[in-house]
């Protein structure tokens, strides 16, 4: 059944609307960060959306060969190279881009175990020597310190492992050797100065409420360091795989954010944690990087929905991630792989680099806001608004919303920018040119031409201090629109009147 809204929005309306759409993004593990094709495709993501922050997995994993031992007089020594450090932040930095450090895995020399985890083998096994992981954390601290300046260390933000809940990530998911794990991390990261901020536990949704209850718990016991909490969040259940690919099915928004709301009345429950920050430093619709649905409309539009309310309860919220340079699950075969990132390989942004490009554009007060929509007027009143609308199954349901605007009497210009799947779906191309593994110079060229919103433009006469708008969107549309005033400058002797075509 098709959908109809309808919205007026007087001249003094504000709602509440907190946009951290662009606070944080992931990205891959650290050592992918030294190849070109990873490189070209943050600078356009930071170029064209601009993030705040990155977060990214492997840190401490030897192909960043930070962590180094030699023999000399019989003893076993430890010595640290930062080289390959010093290239990745280095670069985050050029890019706008301030670490949100993850503190993991561990160093095969360092670790008490061989357990590891993805296609490239993080040891996901504690240290063998609690003394030496943090004078390594110490050490790493200390040296961003001296090559960035105090003063820009204690703008980043520093997270102790990643998913301890889950027996893949941390092993036998051990608890109580996470939580030593946490309070040596952190009281390493605050002796290297007090005012860097440090937090956890970076837990996913498995036994996620009894983890967070007890792990502030000993926080709290124990007097641990904690400036901020953190948490993933992921949209479906359990997938079935064929061949490369998984197939899930998504939970509904709600079930999705009742489980960030449940997190932080979990939080507030701890008189000495009430109100602190809650970081989510990964989500996304699905937590595979083989399942398809990242690389179509549908994402967009329910992402779009989970960037309109999420800021509502939590600090931040990343997703997972910028870029398809990713391995955890081998390389991918094809440049629609279903992984998780905004830009597939070649360059090709997904419907959902949309997504986050439209909320970034979103500027002043917000004046309107419903499950489907969100308008605000910056401070020359010109509006900005986004729509959107998910439709996970087969039958078609369009949405018309109608907005009605008190405003200025004068001309204005009606911008839309729509991606849906007829303008804006890439993957339905790649398919129609045969599913290519490979895209020739020529297909990923058109490709990328695929990829663009159907932009439109209509000038407005407003009177009566009342505009409306009405935006139609197919299944699995967003559209931009922007409503600003303008001013006619008309060069002597021009006539549209007179011109075919200029005036439709």
């Amino acid at each position: 059944m098709d959908k109809q809204i309808e919205v007026l929005i007087k001249k003094d309306d504000t709602v509440p609307f907190h946009n951290k759409a662009c606070y944080c993004i992931g990205t891959g593990r650290m050592n992918l960060a030294l190849r070109y094709e990873y490189h070209k495709q943050l600078e356009k993501v930071q170029n064209e959306i601009g993030f705040s922050y990155i977060r990214g997995h492997g840190l401490f994993c030897d192909d960043m060969a930070i962590y180094q031992t030699y023999e000399e007089d019989g003893v076993e020594k430890v010595e640290y190279n930062f080289t390959y450090v010093d290239m990745v932040f280095d670069d985050y930095l050029s890019l706008g881009l301030k670490p949100f450090v993850e503190l993991g895995f561990m160093p095969e020399k360092l670790a008490s175990g061989s357990q590891t985890i993805f296609y490239w083998k993080g040891n996901v096994t504690p240290p063998s020597d609690y003394g030496k992981w943090a004078e390594l954390i110490k050490a790493t601290i200390n040296h961003w310190i001296s090559r960035y300046g105090l003063e820009e260390v204690r703008t980043w933000l520093f997270e102790v492992w990643n998913e301890p809940n889950l027996p893949g990530f941390w092993k036998g998911a051990d608890m109580q050797e996470y939580f030593r794990l946490y309070e040596v991390s952190s009281k390493a990261v605050k002796e290297c100065d007090t005012r860097l901020r440090v937090g956890g536990p970076a837990i996913c949704g498995v036994d996620d409420e009894r983890w967070l209850r007890l792990f502030l718990a000993f926080c709290s016991e124990h007097k641990t360091p904690l400036d901020f909490v953190t948490r993933h969040a992921y949209a479906t259940e359990m997938p079935v795989r064929e061949g490369h690919y998984d197939y899930q099915k998504l939970r509904s928004q709600e079930v999705f954010l009742s489980e960030l709301r449940t997190s932080r009345d979990i939080i507030d429950s701890f008189s000495e944690y009430a109100g602190m920050e809650m970081h989510i430093t990964e989500f996304n619709t699905s937590y595979t990087p083989l399942n398809p649905i990242h690389d179509t409309n549908l994402n967009a539009a329910y992402v779009a929905g989970l960037l309109n309310e999420m800021g509502d309860v939590c600090a931040s919220y990343s997703y997972w991630t910028f870029g398809d340079v990713f391995e955890e699950a081998g390389v991918a075969y094809t440049p629609f792989s279903g992984s998780f990132g905004l830009l597939a390989n070649g360059m090709i942004p997904k419907p959902t680099y949309y997504t986050f490009l439209f909320f970034q554009k979103l500027q002043g007060q917000a004046v309107a806001r419903g499950k489907q929509y969100v308008v605000t007027r910056d401070g020359e009143g010109n509006l900005r608004g986004i729509c959107w609308n998910p439709v996970e199954e087969s039958h078609r349901e369009e949405l018309t919303l109608s907005l009605r605007f008190e405003m200025e009497n004068g001309e204005y210009l009606l911008v839309t920018k729509l991606v849906d799947e007829n303008t804006c779906n890439p993957l339905k191309d790649w398919i129609n040119l045969g599913n290519p593994a490979n895209p020739s110079k020529e297909q990923l060229e058109l490709l990328r031409e695929c990829s663009r919103p159907y932009i439109t433009t209509k000038a407005i006469m407003v009177q009566e201090q009342t505009a409306e708008i009405q935006i139609i969107l197919s299944d699995n549309g967003i559209c931009y629109f922007e409503l600003k005033k303008i001013t006619r400058n008309t060069d002597r002797g021009f006539r549209e009147e007179l011109i075919k075509g200029a005036l439709v």
